[in-house]
């Protein structure tokens, strides 16, 4: 494109769209363009400017100090050009001990908050009120009053609960600020505590000179990554020095004393050659791309997810058109944009595994059919991936044991040597099915690995975690949802979902606790135990009859006390504590393994020093 005026009008258009949560093309193609107007026209007046937000129905607000946009690099080069420009300012006012920050990019929707106000960037001069966000729920992170900062959603919480209904995470916090009347996801990420305003000056970060920061700017990156919770799109580097900074000063559009590193994908041109739907675990239908295979980061791509049907009818992609993929390092690959359109889009009906018509939900398609085989085979897989602790059991093996009937967690946890070899497999694979179901029973997995595998809506690893911290798999077979609500992050909505999703399933779980999973039990909560007890943090195993109560109550008290609960003995176990009668099996394995072994007198006199 090398008109001018047409290159500005899409580039607004792409920004308009961006603001409202909506983007029609990537960060990275949007500045792709930015830089190509840049060589056409380098003082374009499209630059003396922050691209302009709008909000309706919210009043508008003159920022006391401009809220400026952030000059990009996505290479080396350009981080160097940047710190030799710095270091040129710096000489000039002669300052020679120049030092530098880097902290995290967050990808959400900007705004400063001066205690009493939220107000979005807007055109940079001027933004919108929105300080009726933290009304809706919106937490402020380190509290108010704390300056420039972003609105985002909490990163591990979006990918465990709304990345199957929401492309981006921005899309669900820009919906917030601007609706009036909030979706059910919405509301309940907001219950959860997950919807943020989060100011620069809380977000971790480096420090250090100019030639540590291009020696290590990977590693920085990689860091920083690691420690922040939230979406971020690089990292930002800017000088610390006061006098610096002010020297250097800015344009209408950024500040010159710093600069967002952003790193470029390694990108492909190629051509769709079909569209597989796959059905998921929840009955959502997921498009997949059949490419002409393309050569990305040293693999050889020829799927490429597309992630729900709305993005087929919007971009129009069908057999035939041109697209452009993504990939960085070992991330799976995206879909960047579209550069040809298809003139045939086939959306199907029809779910492609049971039949059953398919509903719009969004931008999802879905099937809504719970007996549906795809989504029971996808159910068994994700039982078995969260698990963990049991090969042999990929997706090509539970689709043949669904199809011969062996549809549900009870009916494979029976199945014999002889069971598996009588629908077809061989001898040797029969017998390594058979032992794979007998170490998963019997090899210790953490509590709240085994409840997240049962794939219950609200109750994936993170927050299976969170709730065995202050409440048993058992007791949480009967507990209410006022119970549940009572737990920290469990909103009233969460709540009722978990409960709702356990109510189902119950037979199942209570099925699998009984035939005897080797559950290592979470800890309770540091505000629920006793901090200086003598077992803190001790893996311990109760075998026998109990004197001062039943094996249960003890492991409970043990619980609170800190200890991690085990129900068999393994090398990763502390004590086992023997009462009446105790199992002869689990002595002669600890003392093999170096256990210590104490009866329950001793163990009472142990815990209550």
């Amino acid at each position: 494109m090398e008109n001018i005026e047409d290159l500005v009008e899409i580039l607004k258009k792409y920004n308009e769209a961006y603001r409202k949560g909506k983007p029609l093309v990537s960060d990275l193609e949007y500045d792709r363009l930015f830089e190509k107007l840049r060589e056409l026209s380098p003082y374009h007046p499209f630059f003396l400017s922050v691209e302009p937000e709008k909000f309706d129905n919210r009043k508008e607000v003159r920022h006391p100090v401009p809220m400026l946009s952030t000059e990009k690099t996505y290479t080396k080069h350009g981080l160097e050009k940047f710190i030799a420009r710095v270091n040129k300012a710096a000489n000039e006012i002669g300052i020679t001990n120049v030092s530098f920050s880097v902290t995290p990019k967050l990808d959400g929707l900007a705004g400063r908050d001066d205690g009493t106000m939220l107000a979005t960037r807007g055109s940079g001069e001027t933004g919108y009120n929105i300080s009726n966000c933290f009304n809706k729920g919106i937490i402020p992170s380190g509290g108010r009053g704390l300056g420039l900062g972003e609105l985002v959603i909490v990163m591990s919480y979006f990918e465990e609960h709304l990345s199957d209904e929401f492309e981006h995470p921005r899309n669900m916090v820009v919906g917030i600020v601007t609706s009036d009347t909030l979706n059910e996801f919405a509301k309940k990420a907001l219950q959860d505590n997950m919807v943020h305003f989060v100011p620069y000056s809380v977000l971790p970060k480096w420090t250090g000179v100019a030639d540590e920061l291009l020696e290590n700017i990977e590693q920085i990156t990689k860091d920083l990554t690691v420690k922040t919770d939230y979406p971020i799109d690089g990292m930002v580097a800017g000088v610390t020095n006061e006098d610096v900074k002010n020297y250097m000063g800015a344009t209408a559009h950024h500040h010159r004393w710093q600069i967002a590193i952003k790193t470029k994908g390694e990108t492909a041109i190629t051509t769709v050659e079909g569209i597989k739907w796959q059905v998921g675990r929840t009955g959502n239908i997921t498009p997949v791309l059949k490419i002409s295979p393309v050569y990305l980061s040293g693999a050889t791509i020829r799927n490429v997810t597309a992630h729900h049907a709305g993005l087929i009818q919007k971009k129009h992609i069908g057999v035939g058109t041109k697209i452009e993929v993504i990939r960085s390092g070992e991330v799976i690959p995206k879909l960047e944009k579209v550069i040809e359109e298809s003139d045939e889009i086939i959306i199907p009906e029809k779910c492609p595994s049971c039949g059953t018509e398919l509903e719009w939900n969004n931008d999802f398609l879905k099937c809504n059919n719970s007996s549906c085989k795809a989504q029971i085979e996808q159910s068994i897989s994700h039982w078995f991936k969260t698990l963990g602790n049991a090969d042999w059991f990929g997706i090509k093996t539970i689709q043949k044991l669904v199809k011969n009937g062996y549809d549900s967690l009870e009916k494979i946890y029976s199945m014999s040597e002889n069971d598996f070899k009588s629908i077809g497999f061989g001898p040797g694979q029969s017998k390594n099915l058979a032992q794979a179901i007998n170490i998963s029973r019997n090899k210790p997995v953490e509590d709240w690995r085994f409840l997240a595998a049962f794939g219950i809506s609200d109750l994936g690893k993170g927050d299976s975690r969170k709730l065995l911290a202050y409440i048993t798999i058992e007791e949480l077979m009967h507990a209410k949802a006022k119970h549940i609500e009572k737990i920290p992050n469990f909103g009233s909505i969460t709540s009722r979902s978990v409960k709702n999703g356990i109510k189902k399933i119950k037979d199942t779980i209570n099925h699998m606790l009984l035939i005897g999973f080797n559950l290592e039990r979470t800890p309770f909560a540091k505000e629920q135990i006793n901090i200086d007890s003598a077992i803190v943090g001790k893996h311990v195993v109760f075998t026998g009859k109990m004197d001062y109560g039943s094996r249960e109550e003890m492991q409970k008290e043990a619980r609170k006390l800190g200890a991690v609960i085990q129900t068999s003995v393994s090398n990763k176990t502390d004590y086992l504590i023997c009462g009446e009668k105790a199992g002869t099996r689990k002595i002669e394995k600890a003392k093999k393994m170096g256990v210590i072994i104490i009866l329950e007198k001793k163990y009472n006199k142990l815990i209550r020093l």
